[in-house]
C-alpha cells in the first residue's frame, strides 16, 4: 500500500486538528482519535469538503487516550487493517486552569498526570511496533516549555514530564528506529492558550493550519 497512515491523537480541535486537514490534503490516510465524537465529525465534514482528487481520508477513533484496552485495540486494528502507522502525532493535552502551587486542584492535578504523562507512557510502547513496522516511522511530540512558569505548576510539570519521556525515547531509537521528533509550535489562537491568556490579541497569534503545513514539512 502507497498510501502513508497516520495515528493522531488529540485531532479534534487545534494544532492535532490542522495537522490532519493538512495531512489529508496530501493523500495521507488520517486515524483520529479524540473523546468528542462531534468535533471529530466536524473534522470529517471538512476533510470531505476540501477533498481534492488524491486527497487522503479519515477514520473517526471516538475514544479517550487514558482507556487502555480501547486504545490497545485500536492499535491492534491499524496493524490488522495496513500493517503498520508512518506517523504518530501526540497532541492530546490536559490544560489544567492556572493556579499557584500550594493551591492545585487535586482533580485537575490528577487528570493532568493522567492525560499529559501516564497515557503518553503506555501509548508508547503499543505504537512503537506500528512505526517500526513502516519504512520511516516517525512519532512527533508537540512541546510547551512551561515547566516552572509561575501559575503554570500543573500543565508546566506534567508537559515536561511527557517530553522528558519523549526525549529518552528519542535517545534509545536514534540507530533502531523509529524517528523520534520533538517540535515546539509557535503560539496560535488555540483554546488551550486561550484558557491561558484569555485577554491577549490572537490576530498576532499564528494559523495552525500554516504551523501544521511547516511541521509536515518536516516530516
Amino acid at each position: 500500500m502507497s498510501q502513508k497512515i497516520a495515528l493522531i491523537t488529540g485531532a479534534s480541535r487545534g494544532l492535532g486538528a490542522a495537522m490532519a486537514e493538512e495531512l489529508a490534503a496530501r493523500g495521507w490516510h488520517v486515524v483520529a482519535v479524540a473523546r468528542t465524537a462531534g468535533a471529530l465529525e466536524e473534522l470529517d465534514d471538512r476533510i470531505k469538503a476540501n477533498r481534492q482528487p488524491g486527497g487522503g481520508a479519515v477514520t473517526l477513533a471516538p475514544m479517550d487516550v487514558t482507556q487502555d484496552d480501547a486504545m490497545r485495540h485500536l492499535c491492534l486494528s491499524v496493524y490488522d487493517r495496513w500493517g503498520r502507522a508512518d506517523l504518530w502525532v501526540h497532541s492530546a493535552v490536559h490544560a489544567a486552569p492556572l493556579a499557584p502551587a500550594a493551591h492545585l486542584d487535586a482533580r485537575d492535578w490528577e487528570k493532568s498526570i493522567t492525560i499529559n504523562l501516564a497515557a503518553t507512557g503506555l501509548l508508547i510502547p503499543m505504537v512503537e511496533p506500528l512505526l517500526r513496522a513502516a519504512e520511516m516511522g516517525t512519532a512527533l511530540f508537540l512541546d510547551d516549555p512551561r515547566g516552572g512558569q509561575p501559575f503554570f505548576g500543573a500543565y508546566g510539570a506534567t508537559k515536561a514530564a511527557q517530553i522528558a519521556l519523549a526525549r529518552s525515547w528519542q535517545a534509545e531509537t536514534v540507530r533502531t528506529g523509529p524517528r523520534v521528533l520533538i517540535e515546539t509550535p509557535a503560539p496560535m489562537p488555540t483554546a488551550t492558550r486561550a484558557r491561558f491568556f484569555p485577554g491577549e490579541d490572537r490576530t498576532r497569534l499564528a494559523d495552525p493550519r500554516a504551523e501544521a503545513a511547516r511541521l509536515v514539512a518536516l516530516i
